[in-house]
Formats: structure tokens, sequence, C-alpha cells
């Protein structure tokens, strides 16, 4: 999605954009270390990390909402295969072990699921995907909270995986799940789709089995009071047409500013992207962030201020 957008902005105003995918965890640290104008991560960043930012307070402007999808490679088994939260905690804590398990057949009646061991893949670095993921399998699995050692160690960017095999990034991630069979995953939906991976659908709290699309990301917003910083869990959301697995992304930005060009030019950036940018986000499957968030995220921007006088108006 940002590579979208720094391209058409490009185009629209002639101003380069440089963005890099490394991960949540590699976003928060360079902005910590101010080796970059801003970073972004799918998870915000928690009191420590914020603690450790060089520069001063860090901003959390969320820009998109986005699905993560359980990502599967079974030959001749296609995209919709169900799984609750509690299954795929089960799956991730290696109490669940084959595919033919009773627990995915029961959710599955007609198809005819192998006998095979699932190969389970994870991110191997710290992610917001992760994040956003461990999260609700917190929610939803108490096996994986135990697992775990408790919900302060089950839900993070970085988690100690009871069992599977390290991907680096949604490529890696997506990259494993398409070269192994019998594996399961979880990537973004933009990765899923453009990879060809087949994904699952997800029970959310009403008992609906969701599929992850840009009508069924919309409402995870809805009731949800967002606290001051904008960071907050969009996960197992109330409406009964919800994805339960979605988040947002968040752009971090140095609230205090040295250069008045430069804090000039990551406003006008991530205003357009607030703007004319949600109308391109459900071509790569995330969703606008609707005109209440939309509002918040261009309040933390007006908090940007150079020499204690903020830019933005």
């Amino acid at each position: 999605m940002y590579s979208t957008w720094a391209a058409a902005y490009d185009k629209a105003t002639g101003v380069a954009v440089a963005y890099a995918s490394i991960g949540s965890g590699g976003g928060i640290a360079q902005i910590q270390a101010g080796t970059v104008n801003f970073g972004q991560s799918d998870t915000g960043m928690t009191p420590t990390d914020l603690a450790a930012a060089k520069d001063g307070p860090i901003l959390q402007i969320p820009l998109m909402l986005g699905a993560v999808v359980p990502a599967y490679n079974l030959p001749g088994i296609a995209s919709g295969l169900k799984f609750t939260g509690n299954v795929l905690g089960e799956i991730y804590a290696g109490k669940i072990k084959t595919w033919n398990d009773s627990a995915l057949k029961s959710l599955n009646p007609g198809v005819a699921l192998p006998s095979e061991p699932i190969a389970v893949v994870h991110r191997s670095d710290g992610s917001g995907t992760t994040g956003i993921w461990t999260d609700y399998l917190t929610k939803e699995s108490p096996t994986w909270v135990s697992a775990l050692g408790g919900a302060s160690k089950s839900a993070a960017q970085t988690v100690a995986w009871p069992v599977g095999i390290g991907g680096k990034g949604n490529e890696g991630v997506s990259a494993a799940v398409s070269q192994t069979k019998n594996s399961l995953g979880y990537v973004t939906a933009d990765y899923a789709i453009a990879q060809h991976i087949t994904y699952g659908q997800v029970q959310n709290k009403s008992g609906n089995f969701i599929e992850p699309c840009v009508p069924s990301l919309i409402p995870a917003v809805d009731g949800v009071t967002f606290p001051p910083s904008l960071n907050t869990s969009l996960t197992d959301g109330s409406n009964p047409d919800v994805y339960p697995i979605t988040g947002t992304t968040y752009a971090l930005i140095y609230q205090h500013q040295t250069s008045k060009a430069t804090a000039a030019s990551l406003i006008n950036f991530f205003a357009w992207v607030l703007t004319q940018g949600q109308d391109m986000t459900a071509k790569l499957t995330y969703a606008p962030l609707g005109g209440a968030l939309q509002k918040l995220s261009f309040a933390q921007l007006k908090k940007i201020t150079v020499n204690g006088q903020a830019l933005a108006k």
C-alpha cells in the first residue's frame, strides 16, 4: 500500500517518498533511533517503545484498516476453509497437529482434509502482523494463552512460538506457505491475494464465519473509543458482519521536528494519504478509516511542531 501511495504521490506532486518493508519491529527501531523521517507499525508502540524514542514524543497516526488471514497450502482445497480463534490458537500452541483433527473436521463438513501434519509458519521478525494475530488468539484461545505463559506474553510483535518455522516479513511467510504443502501461516490479505495463496474464513464474536474483504473490515471501528494516542486493539469487533482479525497501520512521526521543510513534507504527504490516498485502499484489500477515525488522524498531524509552532491548521 505504501508503494502504491508513494508512486501516486510522486506522480501528483513530484515528491519522492522512500519506503522499505522491513517489519514493524524494524520500523519502530528506526524511528526510535531517528534514522528515518517516519516509521510504520501495524500495532501501536508500547510505553517502553515510546520511552526509548531518541527525539521525544512520537505521534501514532492510523492510515487504513487491514486484515490478517490464515493462509494455507492444501492441494485440491480452495479458499474458504473455516477456522475459529480457539482452533487457530490450538494449532499455534501445538495442540492440534494434523489437518484431519476432529476440531477442523467439524468446522468443515464435506471437506476432504488430509491426515498430514500441519506445517505451522510464523514470522521470525518483530511484526505488527504478529501483534494483530496474537492479540486475536489471546482473546479467543485459552490454550494459546496458557502455552505462552499468560496474557502478558501471548500478545506481542514477538512471542516465544511453541511450534513452527519462521519467515521474515509477510513476504517470507507467504513464500514459505506457497512452497510447503499442508502448511498454515498468517499474512495480510493483500499478500495472500497477490501471491494466489488460499486463505480461510474466521468466526467472529457473533458466531458468523466471515471472509476478509473491504466491507467486512470497515465495521472494525464500530463502537471503538480511541484513546488520545489512537493506539488500541481492533480485533474481535462486536459488529456481526466484521472480520475479526482486523487492525490498522500507524505512521510513526516525531511530534517535535527540527526542520520546517521536513515537517511540511510529512504533513503534506500524510494529509494526502488521509484524503486522496483513502480511495486507493480497496484495490489492495485494505479499507478506508471512515470519517470519525480519519478526523482523529488529521488531529494528530496538527500536533506536529517546529520550534514549538504548529504547521498544520
